[in-house]
């Protein structure tokens, strides 16, 4: 592949994590990685920390677009960089930076801007205020619908995890994605193979994901009303899910696990993965990692959203619990074996680095497209 690096890049990014755990910090941290693959020293990297909002005056900011790192000083900094390194793109990894986007193009308008959106912000978090009915769920999600909406107006290129997103920024919106750039996750299998222990004498089937509204609202819903009718037990696994034990185990039925050390210890012992997920946008983390371990999954729509292709070569798509229990039942006519090279060929064509790589690199006009490649 011939590459077009005469660009000169600037990443603004939130604050990257050396060992991200959560899907979002994990895909930041690809991107911020696949960025560097490419341009190496003509890229320009910003990092803003989350500051807390705290006063009067900060509420007002926010409302502004100040949240997530954005204010006055840093918004001066990337004017300054744009200046200094002449920088002709701007790769803004999240749609909570709207803000900048608005600024940046009033005072370089020659600077093409392309926005990296994670989901779409405004119903992710009225999905949240529908969970948590509070002033603070209702201000957040008003704050970020108001950044989202400069990041779509004054952005040149918007770029979705799936064509559900870019459908949604339209109806919210008025305009849709220019591109999608579907989950990718760094390889994990590699490193971790040979440590993996035998499978567990007894069955089980794995729920992985951090304690946030849609995973707890989710696996909540599927131990009640799925869990009594199948014969298979069931260990959850995600931080946070420790103060949940009372709530959710059952003797023999279902095990809460919480935070561990390796997922991919609990990846590859599992019989398949299931994914009862009803709310949120954007793409789950997790059905792109059970591929990255061959692992068949059995999970909602919602879960597959922007899987769909593949959806039922990966698992099947259940909409009731009634779907749920015969999925389940028939679940060894779709394992064909505890590491399904198939499924993992999936992970490694549309949901890999170097899928995420090619993407990325076309996107942004790196790739030379009269040279042979």
């Amino acid at each position: 592949m011939n590459l077009n690096l005469a660009a000169t890049v600037m990443l603004l990014t939130n604050q990257l994590e050396e060992s991200p755990s959560g899907g979002r910090e994990m895909l930041c941290k690809l991107n911020h990685d696949v960025l560097t693959d490419i341009y190496g020293d003509r890229l320009t990297v910003l990092q803003l920390s989350k500051q807390p909002i705290r006063g009067f005056k900060s509420i007002i900011n926010a409302f502004r677009g100040h949240i997530d790192g954005v204010n006055s000083e840093t918004i001066n900094t990337v004017f300054h960089l744009i200046s200094t390194k002449n920088i002709n793109k701007l790769f803004v990894d999240g749609s909570n930076f709207g803000e900048v986007v608005k600024l940046v193009k009033k005072m370089f308008p020659q600077v093409q801007v392309y926005t990296f959106f994670h989901n779409v912000e405004v119903r992710f978090f009225l999905d949240s205020f529908r969970q948590n009915k509070s002033i603070h769920a209702l201000a957040v999600c008003v704050v970020n619908y108001l950044a989202e909406r400069k990041s779509v107006k004054f952005t040149d290129k918007l770029i979705c995890l799936s064509q559900r997103d870019s459908q949604l920024l339209q109806k919210i919106y008025g305009r849709q994605a220019m591109h999608v750039s579907p989950m990718a996750l760094r390889d994990q299998l590699v490193s971790n193979a040979q440590k993996v222990t035998e499978p567990s004498q007894q069955k089980f089937a794995l729920f992985v994901g951090g304690v946030f509204y849609a995973n707890r609202v989710g696996i909540t819903w599927f131990v009640k009303h799925v869990v009594p009718r199948i014969n298979i037990k069931i260990c959850i696994v995600g931080k946070g899910f420790e103060r949940y034990k009372k709530e959710l185990e059952l003797e023999g039925k279902v095990e809460v696990i919480g935070a561990v050390d390796s997922l991919a210890e609990w990846y590859l012992r599992a019989h398949f993965v299931i994914a009862p997920i009803f709310d949120g946008s954007g793409m789950k983390t997790k059905v792109a990692e059970a591929l990255m371990y061959g692992k068949t999954v059995i999970g909602t729509a919602e879960a597959f959203s922007g899987y769909e292709e593949n959806a039922y070569k990966v698992g099947r798509v259940c909409r009731t619990a009634d779907d749920f229990v015969v999925a389940i039942d028939a679940v060894d006519e779709m394992v064909v074996a505890r590491f399904d090279e198939e499924l993992r060929s999936i992970y490694d064509r549309k949901y890999s680095y170097t899928a995420a790589r090619l993407r990325l690199a076309m996107i942004l006009n790196a790739i030379d497209h009269n040279a042979d490649t």
